[in-house]
């Protein structure tokens, strides 16, 4: 991977730092949010879920930068970060009214899918402490160049939550990219965030101002789509596609390639979701003009699916921090989502040797059995 100039773990304090808004989760478990009595509480967060997996899973130091209201509910949400080994020493805390209305935690409910009933996502995140960071409230320079990182990420959830946000994540990846810190972005598109503030429009808007200063660009048809404008004729854009049939998304990711020569590698994740519980996954890297895909997996059984993706990105970042060859690093990716979609919650539970042996027994085309 010659094209990501990495810096030397002897000179970084981090393997890498992410941005991004960390959320309670409430999850009713079984059941429906509608009728639950009970809730379980996990933490979680796009960004913040890959940098807790490159340390937990993954061994690796890492930072999130974010801040939560200075009252019972944000000091939750710190404490089951703690038990996610993330740095917190860059976390801002807001003062908080007692009511609300200035800043409060984002809540995120989420239930489970189960045959044709889908998962269901429900965001509570209006007025959030991450939400009102603006430009200058953090020392990347201190981040960057005194306590140095190798890997920056961030992505498009955080760029919707305000009209700030945007541009502490310009600010961050311009801080970053003077350092030599590699800069990846995960578009992850939600209409729900974009749909009171312009839609696909204003995400377009924003999106193209952050593609610029990208190394790696994360996302799959529907993100490029909708989040960045592209349109490639003669392909639509499904979500129930062949995960082995991935022609549509190559020519897209040679579209854009050619638009932003900035990209480094373009990843996505892939999945054809049949049922709730059952689904085709895999994932394809473009690098330096050529793709690898990872061996698919057919009819994979899913116990949860949020933070597949957020796992498979901390996979993909993991091994190409480690020099792995793109086949491996995509096969690492891939292998580490499957298996965080084996637990409850929005960050991975996984092993690295069980990622390890997850890309084994894909490749033989084996299924798991018990360890005696």
């Amino acid at each position: 991977m010659t094209q990501l100039h990495i810096k030397s773990k002897q000179e970084c304090k981090y393997a890498l730092v992410s941005l991004g808004e960390v959320m309670v989760r409430l999850d009713p478990n079984e059941g429906r949010i509608r009728t639950a009595r009970t809730f379980t509480v996990r933490e979680g967060g796009g960004e913040y879920n890959a940098a807790r997996a490159l340390k937990k899973v993954f061994g690796l130091n890492t930072a999130v930068v974010t801040a939560l209201p200075d009252c019972e509910a944000g000091h939750l949400c710190e404490d089951l970060m703690m038990q996610g080994g993330v740095d917190l020493s860059h976390l801002v805390w807001l003062p908080f009214d007692g009511v609300g209305r200035k800043t409060r935690l984002g809540l995120n409910w989420t239930e489970k899918g189960y045959g044709v009933r889908s998962a269901k996502t429900e965001y509570d995140r209006g007025h959030t402490s991450a939400s009102q960071l603006k430009r200058g409230d953090i020392d990347w320079g201190k981040i960057f160049k005194e306590e140095g990182a190798q890997w920056f990420h961030t992505g498009g959830i955080y760029a919707a939550l305000s009209q700030t946000t945007p541009q502490v994540i310009i600010e961050a990846m311009e801080a970053a990219q003077a350092a030599g810190t590699i800069v990846s972005y995960d578009l992850n598109y939600r209409a729900s965030l974009w749909k009171a503030i312009g839609g696909q429009k204003k995400a377009q808007e924003v999106n193209q101002r952050i593609a610029p200063l990208v190394d790696v660009m994360m996302g799959n048809e529907e993100d490029f789509s909708a989040a960045l404008g592209f349109r490639v004729k003669g392909v639509e854009i499904s979500k129930k596609m062949d995960i082995t049939q991935t022609e549509g998304f190559q020519r897209m990711t040679e579209e854009a390639a050619d638009k932003y020569p900035n990209f480094k590698a373009i990843v996505t994740s892939l999945r054809n979701a049949k049922t709730a519980l059952i689904n085709d996954w895999g994932g394809i890297i473009y690098i330096e003009g050529k793709f690898y895909q990872a061996t698919p997996r057919k009819n994979l059984e899913v116990y949860d699916r949020v933070g597949m993706g957020d796992s498979f990105a901390s996979g993909f970042i993991y091994a190409v921090l480690n020099g792995k060859t793109p086949q491996e690093v995509v096969e690492f990716a891939a292998a580490h989502g499957a298996l965080a979609g084996t637990t409850p919650g929005d960050t991975s539970m996984a092993t690295l040797a069980e990622v390890t042996k997850e890309i084994e027994r894909a490749q033989k085309g084996g299924v798991a059995r018990a360890a005696r």
